[in-house]
Order: C-alpha cells, then sequence, then structure tokens
C-alpha cells in the first residue's frame, strides 16, 4: 500500500484532484481547502484533514503524472531488514547484535542528552561548594554520571521499545527495531530492562545518601514516559521531566545539600527546568522524523497536534531555556564567562538551528538533532561552565597564599 505525504502537496495538485480524480468520498475532505498564500495548502480544520487524508489508501487517489506521483507518493513497502554491515554492530555477534540495536548502541547522541545535564551541575556544584571542589573530584563524579548515564539510557531505550512494540511496526524509521521484527521477544526484553535498571541502581548506591534518595523516583519516569504519548499530546515534556534529573543530582553528589537553605535548591531548579525545556525544544526536531507515520498510528506528540506552528514554540522553549540558564548562574553566584559562553551561546546556537532546518526533511532533522546535542550541551553550556570552574579554582590557588601571607604579617605586627 502507498501512502500519502499531504505535507507535499502544492496547491496545483490538489485542485486538479478535487477536479477530476478524486471519488466522491474524498472530495469533500480536498475542497474543504482554502488558499493563504504560502506554497502548502493549510485547511481550516487541519488536523482532521491531515488524519483523514493521510489514512486514506493508495488507490483512493490516481495523481495527474509520474512527476507528482514520485513528488506525493512514498513507497509503504518495508525493505527486509539487513544485518548493519558498517560501523561497530558489525563486529559483534550475530546473537549479541539485536541486544546492541535495543539499546541504540550505535547512536550515542541520546546517552549524550542524559549525560550533560550531570555534566552542568557537576561543574556548577563544584563552582559553588566551600572549598572549591578540587578537578579530580568533578572528574570522577562526571565519570559515574556518564556510566550512569549510558546503563539509564539503554534500559530507557529497551523500555520504550518495549511499550512501542506494536507502534513501531507501522512507522517507517522503526519497524526493524529488534521488538519490532521479533529478534528480542518482549519477555527477554523485560528482562534485559530489568538487569538494566540494576546496574543503573548499582552505580547510583556510588554516590552520597542524599544523592540516592534524589535518584531513585527518576525511575518513576523512565518507565511512564513511553505510556504518556498514548494519553497527552504533550509527552515532551514528561521526557523532559525525566532526562533532565541529573540536573538535580551534581549538587547532592558532590555534597552540597538541596535542603540545607543554601543557593544549592535555587540553583538546581532553575538549572532542571532550563533542561526541561530544552528537551522539549530538541525532541521537536527528533519528532518532526516520524510525523507521517506517527499520524497514521495514532502517536500522541506535539508535532501531531501543533504541526503548523512548531518552530514558533521552539522559539517559545529557547527563551525560557536561556531565561532559567541565566537565572541559575546568579544563584550559583558566576561569573560573566558563564554569561556570555553558556547562556548567549545556547541561545544563539538554537536560535541558528530554529532558523536554518527544514522541518520535513528526515534526514536533516536527524542531522540537526545530532548538532544541538554537541554544540548547544557541550560547547556552550558544558563549555562555558567548565571555563567558569577552572578559573574559579585558578584564582582560589592564587588567592590562598596571598591570604597565608597577610596573615603572617599580621602575626608578626602583634608579636612586635
Amino acid at each position: 500500500m502507498l501512502p500519502l505525504r499531504p505535507h507535499l502537496l502544492p496547491r496545483s495538485v490538489i485542485r486538479q484532484l478535487s477536479r477530476r480524480h478524486v471519488p466522491s468520498s474524498l472530495a469533500p475532505i480536498i475542497q474543504g481547502g482554502r488558499n493563504t498564500g504560502s506554497s502548502l495548502v493549510p485547511i481550516s480544520n487541519s488536523t482532521s484533514w491531515y488524519r483523514k487524508l493521510t489514512t486514506a489508501r493508495a488507490e483512493d487517489v490516481r495523481l495527474v503524472d509520474s512527476a507528482t506521483t514520485a513528488a506525493v507518493i512514498g513507497d509503504e513497502t518495508p525493505a527486509p531488514y539487513e544485518p548493519p554491515t558498517a560501523g561497530i554492530l558489525s563486529y559483534l555477534p550475530p546473537k549479541v547484535v539485536p541486544y546492541a540495536e535495543l539499546i541504540r548502541l550505535d547512536k550515542p547522541t541520546g546517552g549524550l542528552y542524559l549525560f550533560y545535564p550531570c555534566i552542568w551541575s557537576t561543574l556548577m556544584a563544584a563552582t559553588m561548594v566551600t572549598p572549591i571542589a578540587p578537578p579530580i573530584a568533578a572528574a570522577s563524579t562526571i565519570f559515574l554520571f556518564g556510566s550512569g548515564a549510558f546503563v539509564m539510557r539503554s534500559a530507557g531505550c529497551t523500555i520504550n521499545d518495549f511499550w512501542d512494540r506494536k507502534f513501531d511496526k507501522h512507522v517507517s524509521r522503526t519497524r526493524h527495531r529488534p521488538i519490532a521484527r521479533g529478534a528480542v521477544s518482549p519477555t527477554q526484553a523485560f528482562w534485559f530492562a530489568g538487569a538494566q535498571c540494576m546496574a543503573g541502581l548499582g552505580i547510583l548506591l556510588q554516590f552520597p545518601i542524599e544523592a540516592i534518595l534524589c535518584g531513585i523516583p527518576s525511575i518513576i519516569l523512565v518507565i511512564t514516559y513511553p505510556l504518556a504519548k498514548r494519553v497527552t499530546h504533550y509527552p515532551q515534556f514528561v521526557l523532559g521531566l525525566a532526562f533532565s534529573w541529573g540536573a538535580l543530582l551534581g549538587f547532592p553528589a558532590m555534597g552540597m545539600s538541596l535542603f540545607d537553605g543554601s543557593m544549592a535548591l535555587a540553583a538546581a531548579g532553575c538549572l532542571y527546568g532550563a533542561n526541561v525545556f530544552w528537551t522539549v525544544l530538541y525532541d521537536i526536531i527528533y519528532a518532526h522524523q516520524d510525523l507521517r507515520d506517527d499520524v497514521k498510528a495514532g502517536v500522541k506528540g506535539i508535532v501531531v497536534r501543533h504541526p503548523e506552528v512548531t518552530k514558533p514554540i521552539m522559539a517559545a522553549l529557547n527563551v525560557l531555556q536561556v531565561g532559567l540558564l541565566g537565572a541559575a548562574g546568579y544563584f550559583a553566584g558566576l561569573g560573566p564567562i558563564y554569561y556570555v559562553w553558556s547562556v548567549f551561546g545556547a541561545g544563539a546556537a538554537n536560535s541558528w538551528m530554529i532558523w536554518r532546518a527544514n522541518l520535513k526533511d528526515e534526514k536533516e532533522c536527524w542531522q540537526w538533532f545530532k548538532w544541538n546535542s554537541w554544540m548547544v550541551g557541550g560547547v556552550m553550556v558544558g563549555g562555558g561552565l567548565t571555563a567558569e570552574y577552572l578559573l574559579e579554582y585558578y584564582q582560589k590557588d592564587k588567592v590562598l597564599p596571598e591570604e597565608t601571607a597577610q596573615v603572617e604579617d599580621n602575626a608578626a605586627v602583634a608579636v612586635i
């Protein structure tokens, strides 16, 4: 069966379809359109029209020529699964490959998105703690967080594919995932996810007790996020709550309590909120890869609900992220390097992506999704926090000898 891609239909095709090539059952749908002056054809009830047209059978619509057919109709016949012949998966034993695919071993971008808030909060806390934390302490904490992020992201992917196994069969990008194609059974995936969660718990137990207690609730969000796509059009916010949890954990991990009345809670809360909005922003880019299939499969999401205004939504999310990053820096007492590099840099990078991204190109959306990870999460916010921390640590080493010399001088004067 051949699916329609209505977002590619120009006005001329709509007119010809409505005049000659649409059966009476679809004519009211097509004729409901109205010209707004754009290159596409918005419909007064766009969501209803989009759903009806994307679920129409290919034989219900005959296009005017082969060129139009090539532009509008895509081949829905799934290509057979082919084992990986390149990359890290090609070196693994065949029995291991399905599990490596299940945890997205060859696609680390999602793991980085989970890791970045852990880095941010650790560096911010390392700068705030008195005395300032040495680099070896910050580095070892970040290493632990990296291990935990890898394990929990892998568990999240397994849980997501377990819940979505029936939907994945109807989405072109996901129909060859291990559970969807039958390479891993639901029972095997269930036990595999359990083992991953236990491994994540083992890593969590290496942290201080307050960090452990703060980290446990995140498991609930990891498990429930895939279910949110069935009950709300805004599941990205649930994903944001889960993926941003590391923004809270860095503070107790570095010995700063969130509940002792210090500025740590305010800084952590703002950093957490900034990461939630950033998660929604980059997941909108990611979701545009599956828009057509999500509509047909009945999956809910911001892009499905508001397909025409996703760029303005992303722009608003960018403003919220930048504002909360600035507030986090204020409560943490950070200096101009952070504001120029991290806050302004993150806003500028997000703005550039929003302006340049072609949301109708699936491959381009994936490239921007990867770009935003290392540019905003790593270079801008992570880089600015690293520079701020190292500057504070270097200044501390210069100030201490001066303070010691001043104390010795005062003591000598007192003796005289």
